[in-house]
């Protein structure tokens, strides 16, 4: 059998190599292509490509000072508003007790100031209704002593109104409260001594006046 090439025949064994195995060549020409400076047009796309990295990245780094700036600002309201909340609450929480009492105490004020107020209002009534001109001379002690016996318990309730609303002396109210001596009640002990004898006077001369008026009756019916 006659052989493939003639011995005289030129061969291009580069050619033939191609032809049994291509990938092998397309591996040697692209290695020499690695092993070549990159060219110009090559580094300005790599550099136009960083660039574009670059301004992405700048892009992403604002974004995320911008997110950080509100959950800051987010954080800020949030503790202020916990803060006033909890300030306010201790505020109004004792506001509130006080003015509780305060009222309270204007309260029970004002149904002792009715109350006495109601109390002297009769006691001024019953003053106006004595009449010295409509009694008679067979009556006239005991209506007599009944006047004087409703001029002093209307004394009594003055006294008692004066001691407990310091506007009825004209001074300011009190501070503190007195202090009563030991054994000493408490409506006694603030009025001086001559107050007490002017008290004690007027509680006693009704009784007085009554009894010489039935004493002048017995002498007169004898």
């Amino acid at each position: 059998m006659p052989s493939e090439y003639d011995p005289s025949d030129f061969v291009d064994n580069d050619f033939q190599a191609a032809r049994k195995n291509p990938y092998a060549a397309s591996t040697a020409s692209s290695g020499a292509d690695g092993n070549r400076p990159p060219t110009r047009e090559e580094v300005d796309n790599k550099v136009t490509e960083t660039q574009a990295k670059l301004a992405e990245l700048r892009r992403a780094q604002e974004e995320l000072e911008r997110e950080r700036a509100g959950l800051e600002e987010l954080r800020r309201r949030q503790m202020e508003f916990q803060t006033g909340r909890d300030e306010m609450l201790q505020h109004l929480t004792r506001g509130v007790g006080l003015l509780e009492e305060s009222e309270f105490a204007a309260r029970r004020e004002a149904e002792a100031m009715a109350k006495t107020l109601a109390e002297l209002r009769e006691a001024q009534s019953k003053v106006q209704l004595i009449s010295e001109q409509s009694w008679s001379k067979e009556a006239y002690n005991v209506e007599l002593t009944r006047a004087l016996t409703t001029l002093e318990n209307a004394r009594m309730e003055w006294n008692s109104a004066r001691l407990k609303f310091a506007v009825l002396s004209g001074s300011p109210p009190p501070t503190e409260k007195l202090e009563s001596p030991p054994g000493g009640h408490p409506l006694f002990s603030a009025q001086s001594i001559g107050e007490l004898c002017k008290l004690g006077l007027a509680l006693t001369w009704p009784l007085v006046l009554l009894l010489l008026g039935i004493f002048l009756a017995l002498v007169i019916r004898r």
